[in-house]
């Protein structure tokens, strides 16, 4: 227990078998259960927090998947049994220890402090994550993170794609966890989810950890083509729930006539590339015109994102 709140840790894990141990006994005391969530390995992952579930003093649950689910899916299961167990706080850890438990502590006080309802890792405000986090990762990670913010409304969280997060009972009691995404993307869909549900986010620096023996599951080929539908997505359900079933804004309005403009143009600037291709002249009513549905294309948009950075202000303190 820390600070009379119960604490349990949510360790995702498939093919863990090497590390899954040092995330064990790295854990803090304060720790009230560590749940392992065994998303059908084909090592001997659960094997080995069999062996420390015999050892330990403190609880250690293992949860097996007969079929892999992701690491969204590994982690919801885990959430449902924390739930179960009516923890304060639930944290999530990933099994290839790349998540310092040192930072633990202060990742959960603002949760505690209940100065925000789901404190989310931050590993890029290290001066040395460049160095640290693999080069593709980083500029992957940072575009990712760009676009959800304007995907989430939260627009002062930075590294969207980290999983080390702590979390209220009352956000996994309120949050209808099955609809969450399952696969890689899960943290973005889970920002979505807590905007639309009005709660708080906050961002903690963490400190990267890599090259310990960890191995990546991540696909940048299929990330590439699944990720931009899936915040697509995301924003255009944030923008129904949020400004139009459960309250109103007109930056809906400025968003609508955006995209509308935006379509007007691609005609427009068509028909200019086919004048200067076929006469080598562009008529100057044509080339205005699309200067003019362009800027105001843009100045919607921008309208728009302001409107909506200052109603989530609030939420991200």
């Amino acid at each position: 227990m820390y600070r009379e709140q119960t604490i349990a840790v949510v360790v995702p894990a498939y093919n863990e078998q090497k590390l899954i141990g040092r995330v064990i006994d790295d854990m803090p005391d304060y720790v009230d259960r560590i749940i392992v969530v065994d998303d059908c390995s084909q090592d001997k992952t659960s094997e080995v927090v069999e062996a420390y579930q015999e050892e330990q003093g403190r609880l250690v649950d293992l949860i097996k998947h007969e079929v892999n689910q992701g690491v969204g899916g590994a982690i919801v299961s885990g959430y449902k049994r924390a739930i179960e167990h009516k923890a304060d706080i639930s944290v999530v850890m990933a099994g290839d220890a790349q998540m310092d438990p040192e930072d633990l502590q202060s990742l959960i006080d603002p949760v505690v402090d209940d100065k925000t309802d789901y404190a989310k890792g931050n590993r890029l405000a290290s001066g040395d994550a460049w160095k640290i986090i693999p080069k593709r990762r980083y500029i992957g990670n940072a575009i990712l993170s760009l676009l959800t913010k304007v995907v989430s409304g939260y627009w002062r969280i930075a590294d969207s794609q980290t999983g080390y997060t702590a979390v209220s009972l009352k956000v996994l009691q309120t949050l209808d966890l099955d609809q969450v995404y399952k696969r890689y993307g899960m943290p973005n869909d889970m920002l979505v989810r807590l905007n639309v549900n009005g709660f708080r986010v906050k961002d903690v620096p963490v400190r990267p950890v890599y090259n310990i023996g960890e191995t990546s599951g991540i696909k940048i080929e299929r990330v590439v083509f699944t990720m931009p539908y899936l915040l697509l997505k995301l924003f255009v359900w944030r923008l129904k729930e949020r400004y139009v079933i459960r309250d109103f804004h007109p930056l809906i309005f400025l968003y609508t006539f955006s995209l509308i403009l935006f379509f007007i143009n691609i005609p427009l600037s068509a028909r200019i590339l086919y004048l200067l291709w076929t006469t080598g002249v562009i008529p100057a009513i044509n080339f205005l015109t699309s200067i003019f549905v362009s800027t105001m294309a843009v100045l919607f948009l921008l309208l728009a994102m302001w409107f909506d950075m200052d109603y989530n202000r609030s939420l991200n303190e």
